[in-house]
């Protein structure tokens, strides 16, 4: 079964990766998490899970897909073996991207940490949630 997470980066600055160089290199190592909530979500990705791109910053808003390819394991830059990594490849881009203020309409949404704990940079996406953002890329 495939679970669904969204992961948040930085699309410009020194330590940003914006989706579309993902989409460009096809695939990248997610990198860079120290927050232990985080690092416990990544723990339990496995490969084929699901992965919606989100831009922090000044964006704040989803912007495509990615797919777990790998799973977790040590960040070979890093001397403490509890910050893990894991591969992720290029799925697809959003055809419109979902901003967080247009999340925060939504009723559903409303108990999601990225509503709740804005700095957490990966979480699980219930399904409900993760097929109502498709449908908001739609319009």
């Amino acid at each position: 079964m495939v679970n669904y997470w969204l992961a948040k980066q930085e699309p410009s600055g020194p330590r940003g990766y914006n989706f579309e160089q993902l989409k460009k290199e096809k695939k990248t190592v997610w990198d860079g998490v120290h927050n232990n909530l985080a690092l416990k979500h990544m723990r339990e990705m496995k490969p084929k899970d699901l992965v919606i791109f989100y831009h922090t910053g000044d964006e704040r808003q989803a912007v495509g897909i990615m797919e777990v390819s790998s799973k977790p394991y040590p960040n070979p830059k890093e001397d403490n073996e509890r910050f893990i990594v894991v591969d992720v490849k290029y799925k697809k881009s959003l055809k419109h991207p979902v901003t967080l203020d247009e999340m925060k309409k939504e009723k559903k949404f409303k108990d999601w940490e990225l509503i709740r704990i804005s700095r957490l940079s990966v979480m699980p996406v219930p399904k409900t949630i993760w097929d109502a953002i498709l449908k908001m890329s739609q319009t």
